[in-house]
Order: structure tokens, then sequence, then C-alpha cells
């Protein structure tokens, strides 16, 4: 006999000038990146919410996407301003009667991670100036790093070959 429980939860996080933001908990506040020996690289201080159905994933996600970074340009009138990710954890957990009161648990993560980047930025197409000519420099500079790590991997060099992850914090 076995018993099996599944879990999923969602962050969703702005990156806006290279400063992390948590979209589901919305302040003033400025995340880091932190790096886990065991677990890996995360966001401090991200809200993680425990989700029940396809319901509430949306509504989420529309919730974040609310106060997101936008201005107008003269390319689109409500332009993306930042990078955010959004992040749904999926965890199984089963157990199983082994018999003489012995049981094993066996556990299955999935992470999917749905990213949405902001255009790349021509100055002298999107007419911006002032902060917006400074986010899209940052936009550019992100998506840059992004392409040297694309790059990087696909040159392969049998795992010698240094990544520039660290370049960018969407990269990171």
């Amino acid at each position: 006999k076995s018993d099996t429980k599944f879990m999923c939860t969602v962050t969703f996080l702005e990156i806006y000038n290279e400063i992390l933001k948590d979209l589901l908990n919305p302040g003033d506040k400025q995340l880091k990146i932190r790096e886990n020996p065991e677990t890996g690289i995360y966001v401090e201080d991200l809200c993680e919410l425990v989700v029940e159905n396809y319901a509430d994933v949306m509504k989420l996600l529309e919730q974040g996407n609310t106060v997101r970074k936008v201005a107008a340009t003269n390319m689109n009138e409500s332009s993306s301003r930042s990078h955010s990710v959004f992040t749904l954890k999926i965890e199984q957990k089963t157990v199983e009667d082994m018999g003489e009161g012995m049981n094993r648990e066996i556990f299955v993560r999935a992470k999917i991670n749905l990213v949405d980047l902001a255009g790349s930025e021509r100055a002298a197409k999107t007419g911006a100036k002032g902060a917006t000519l400074k986010e899209g420099a940052n936009i550019n500079l992100s998506l840059m790093a992004l392409g040297n790590v694309i790059n990087a991997l696909s040159e392969g060099g049998g795992g010698k070959k240094h990544i520039p992850y660290r370049d960018s914090k969407l990269t990171r």
C-alpha cells in the first residue's frame, strides 16, 4: 500500500536595473541572491506561496504582473522595463508500506521557470531619455550577459570552459 501527496508552490520576481524585487509581496525591499552548498542558488526572502489549482496560479501571475515596471516609449505604449521569473515548484511524496512497520519515502521534485525578458533597446528608436534610457541600458547589458552564457554553453569545452553566470542577476 502507498500514499502519495503533492504540493505546488510559486514565486514571482522582477529584475529591474539589476535589482531583485518580489512581485508577490511588493515593497521597497531589495532581494539578494544567495548560494547554499546543498540546495544551490536561491533568492533570500522571496515569498513562496502554496497553490491548489490552475486558478490559484493564474491569479498570482496576474497579480504580480500588475506591479511590474512599465513605461511608454516611441515603440511601445506600455514597454516592460524589467525581466521577470515566475517559478512553479512541484513536489511529490510517496510513502510505501514495506510491512513489519517499515515505510519507504520517495520524493520527486520539479521546478519550472517561466522567464519574461524585456526586449532589447535601441535608444534612437525608442526615444528613451533619462531614467528610461538607463533602464534600456541595463536591459541590454543583462541580455548580452544571457547571450554570453548561451554561447559559452553551446561551445561546450568538456566542462573546462568558464560559463559567465555571475555577470548578471538574470543569468545567476
